[in-house]
């Protein structure tokens, strides 16, 4: 057996509607240690953590840009998400390694791995525009920029999750092999 069939046991007629598609986000081996690894709970809870400062901040960050006021509490905020983004990465990559046996860049998260390096990059900017004192206005397009990445990183992530979940579910339904 090769293949999807022989890395996931999906019913015959899940892999009937795509012989070609994508492999499983989990072989059940990965499944298995990504169940049995603290980094799972970890990531579950950063990940919404994340999200609620990265909602406080784009707030701050837009008031800012519409008021010319709390240039601090907006810049303050933006380090606080860069903050929560570098320990979810971190601890991603920990997770990554416990789950597919590599740090970065393991093929089932290998775009949203790349697409994080973006992230991670544009928020980097953000602390070093900090530091040379760039523009205020110049660092909050810098921060609207890292965030609108960060969108698109996190909802990469939330399809991945979502398709793993649609896998799961094919799999269960067919009971034991």
């Amino acid at each position: 057996m090769s293949g999807l069939a022989e890395q996931v046991a999906l019913p015959s007629h899940a892999r009937a509607l795509s012989p070609s598609g994508p492999a499983p986000v989990y072989s059940p081996a990965e499944r298995r240690r990504r169940d049995q690894t603290a980094w799972t709970l970890v990531q579950g809870v950063l990940a919404p953590v994340q999200f609620l400062v990265f909602l406080a901040s784009l707030a701050l960050v837009l008031r800012y840009l519409a008021t010319g006021e709390g240039y601090g509490a907006a810049s303050l905020s933006v380090v606080i998400k860069t903050i929560t983004l570098y320990a979810i990465m971190i601890t991603g990559s920990l997770w990554e390694r416990a789950v597919f046996g590599r740090f970065l860049f393991a093929p089932a998260f290998f775009w949203e791995d790349v697409f994080s390096m973006v992230v991670v990059g544009l928020h980097t900017a953000y602390l070093l525009a900090l530091a040379s004192h760039a523009s205020p206005r110049t660092m909050m397009v810098l921060a609207l920029a890292a965030y609108a990445a960060y969108l698109v990183n996190a909802t990469q992530f939330l399809v991945k999750l979502r398709r793993a979940r649609r896998e799961h579910a094919l799999v269960s339904a067919a009971g034991p092999r």
